[in-house]
């Protein structure tokens, strides 16, 4: 057996966003070296699971109640911020229109959204982030305003952005979101390639279409609370994801893709 090395412990953790409780007591240990992905329905505490992780939010203090990451309890935001990639809609949103596509990347080694136009690129800098474009396909588009691309083309270079740091873990929050069947599909083959690389990819979703088959572990996320866990080809079968959502449903994997049809 394989030694475990958990880069996230949460036990018996309650949190509030703003007026709303979402965790009463969430219990969750995530390992380094296993992607991962968490799925369950909207307003299950998807979102606010990613807040706790990147300490937007912080949880009640109370005694037996912990939550470390990489073994600490207190880390400073700028050393997780190194260690740890977001990607999410909300970066997206907040991302200005204007900036070119190669400073949305060059932006990620200043954990900065945008660039100081009083800041000028080292040239190693501008090769680091020429060689991951180069990687992940992007040529075609890095000189482009952010605002002229595609919404596909918005998610691939943020993951992008959250990589120049070559983070140990990725979180991507419902990454395929608003996108369209080709966008879709191309961002998965990005997710599939991400996952065969050392970052330890964690994905959040409610479409059980996300979850490619590069995920060695899939938890089931469900009013806050963590309903169910364990290897990916067994929780991702029709029985237990009819209880999930509540809904006789039918997984069919085709092409190394589940999909979910109505059972």
């Amino acid at each position: 057996m394989k030694d475990e090395n958990p880069w996230l412990e949460i036990k018996d953790v309650e949190a509030w966003l703003g007026p709303t409780q979402v965790f009463r007591s969430l219990t969750l240990r995530l390992i380094q070296g296993e992607n991962t992905a968490i799925l369950g329905p909207n307003g299950s505490g998807k979102t606010a699971l990613v807040k706790l992780i990147s300490r937007n939010i912080y949880p009640i203090v109370k005694r037996g109640s912990s939550l470390k990451i990489f073994g600490n309890q207190t880390i400073k935001l700028n050393q997780l911020r190194s260690r740890i990639g977001v990607v999410s809609t909300d970066l997206e949103v907040r991302t200005p229109d204007l900036i070119s596509a190669m400073d949305v990347v060059l932006s990620g080694l200043y954990g900065s959204i945008g660039i100081n136009r009083n800041l000028i690129p080292k040239e190693e800098e501008i090769k680091q982030v020429q060689k991951l474009i180069s990687e992940l396909g992007f040529e075609d588009i890095y000189a482009r305003p952010f605002g002229q691309l595609s919404d596909g083309e918005r998610r691939r270079l943020l993951i992008a952005r959250a990589m120049i740091n070559k983070p140990e873990i990725l979180i991507l929050d419902e990454p395929t979101n608003g996108l369209d069947l080709k966008a879709r599909h191309q961002l998965l083959k990005c997710i599939r390639m991400l996952c065969n690389g050392e970052t330890t990819i964690i994905l959040i979703t409610h479409r059980v279409e996300d979850i490619v088959k590069e995920m060695q572990r899939t938890i089931f996320l469900k009013k806050g609370e963590i309903i169910r866990y364990g290897s990916t080809n067994d929780l991702l079968q029709s029985e237990p994801l009819g209880k999930l959502y509540d809904t006789p449903l039918e997984v069919i994997f085709v092409n190394g893709h589940y999909q979910v049809i109505p059972g």
